[in-house]
């Protein structure tokens, strides 16, 4: 079952967010950066914040009480492809699943979720960014459809450079 994230989700939200992106960047970058990076973005306060948000959806995967994954996704920001400013674009800023259940199919649950998603809410265009160097992931968005745009993206981890490239995918 896929559900929507609602206030009572802070504590879970800042577990699991934190266990998916270190699982998924922790050998990438120092330790000290990655803490850096994992206080920023999923201390309570910030989490809260994001979670009374209205406009950031956050969804869960659970099964039998287990939560297994989960995405984030909004249209706060424009289209970074030049290309794609004049459409209706929605990110998918996170689907993260937790690594004991890679290959179990959550992941496919939370992208058809994130595409119907963004279709019901009149979305023409899904976007991403993925790490230049998570080939398993970029295999993942490429079978959903998303096209690689080429063209990169800064996302460092603290003081440790990394790029990553957006992907694309039209909606019909």
């Amino acid at each position: 079952m896929i559900r929507r994230g609602n206030l009572d989700d802070v504590a879970l939200l800042q577990t699991i967010g934190r266990k998916t992106f270190d699982d998924t960047f922790g050998n990438t970058c120092t330790k000290e950066d990655m803490r850096g990076v994992l206080d920023l973005y999923f201390n309570a306060d910030q989490v809260l914040l994001e979670l009374q948000d209205d406009t950031d959806n956050f969804f869960f995967f659970e099964e039998d009480g287990i939560v297994k994954g989960y995405i984030r996704i909004n249209a706060k920001h424009a289209c970074p492809l030049e290309s794609f400013q004049s459409r209706n674009c929605i990110e998918l800023v996170r689907l993260y699943v937790l690594k004991e259940y890679h290959g179990a199919g959550v992941a496919n649950e939370l992208m058809n979720f994130a595409i119907d998603f963004a279709h019901r809410n009149g979305f023409d265009t899904v976007y991403l960014s993925v790490w230049e160097y998570n080939f398993r992931a970029r295999g993942f968005y490429e079978k959903h459809g998303f096209l690689n745009s080429g063209i990169e993206n800064d996302f460092p981890l603290g003081s440790t450079p990394q790029t990553d490239y957006w992907f694309v995918k039209e909606l019909k």
